[in-house]
């Protein structure tokens, strides 16, 4: 038996990257998973490859009624709803706030928080009469720049992702003892990530753009290039009912929060 054994558990953004690799696993921990992603051919794939496991609900996070849609979708499939998972998101690409125009710097954070932030908050809206029922879970998608500076995101990244830590707080504290909150804090990675329409990067995509694994090689103690289910056990880990004193509580599973060690050739002194 897996961890999550006839676990319902609703996927935002479930259809690549770090939430399809969530899905994934949390079928294989014995889940039965609600995906709720933009894109039809996504969902269908894995609809096909998973089978009575999953329910595919074609939607739009920004969008209340399409997260009432995916948790109706759980409570008739798989009677009801232990964890949603947060997980959608959009990438500034690391534009800076000097070197992007005023217009396009306003509409892409409108944009980008409102998949980033809203999308959770709208999200957690609709599960929570399902998680009072089961004491389930709630399990959101952070970053590395939900911490720290620098390059992992430009100004209104790193704001959304500050914005999603926040959010995990204050969930936490408004929802217990009922239902915990969490998050997992990811770093760079080579997957489909894209950006905002409204700063022309909507077709642009992290693997495509940024030398990612050059990157993270180079530059992390661990010296490994990182795939988006390499830190999928965070995940399970926070919606088993194993952790049911743990809320509030962020994993940090990113590789490059400690720089890496470069070593002398040069024989030690005496």
């Amino acid at each position: 038996m897996g961890w999550l054994e006839g676990s319902s558990v609703l996927v935002t953004g479930g259809g690549s990257g770090v939430g399809r690799a969530v899905v994934v696993r949390f079928v294989a921990e014995g889940a039965r998973v609600v995906v709720l992603d933009r894109s039809a051919e996504r969902l269908a794939e894995l609809a096909a490859e998973w089978g009575d496991s999953v329910r595919t609900v074609v939607g739009d996070v920004t969008r209340y009624e399409d997260h009432v849609r995916a948790c109706a979708c759980a409570e008739e499939a798989f009677g009801g709803l232990d964890t949603f998972v947060g997980n959608a998101g959009l990438w500034d690409f690391a534009r800076s706030l000097t070197d992007t125009p005023a217009e396009i710097l306003a509409a892409g954070f409108d944009e980008l928080f409102a998949v980033n932030v809203k999308g959770y908050l709208l999200g957690a809206k609709a599960a929570v009469p399902l998680l009072r029922r089961s004491r389930g879970s709630i399990v959101l998608t952070l970053s590395n720049a939900s911490f720290y500076p620098g390059p992992g995101g430009g100004p209104v990244y790193t704001a959304a992702k500050h914005a999603g830590l926040g959010l995990v707080r204050q969930l936490a504290y408004e929802l217990a003892p009922d239902i915990r909150v969490n998050a997992v804090a990811p770093g760079p990675m080579a997957t489909g990530l894209s950006g905002p329409k409204a700063m022309g990067l909507a077709d642009t995509t992290i693997a495509r753009e940024v030398p990612i694994d050059r990157i993270v090689t180079e530059r992390s103690a661990l010296g490994v290039a990182v795939r988006a289910e390499d830190g999928v056990g965070a995940y399970v880990l926070l919606a088993a009912r194993e952790s049911a004193t743990t809320t509030g509580a962020v994993i940090d599973i990113s590789t490059t929060g400690i720089p890496r060690r470069h070593t002398s050739s040069a024989a030690p002194a005496g």
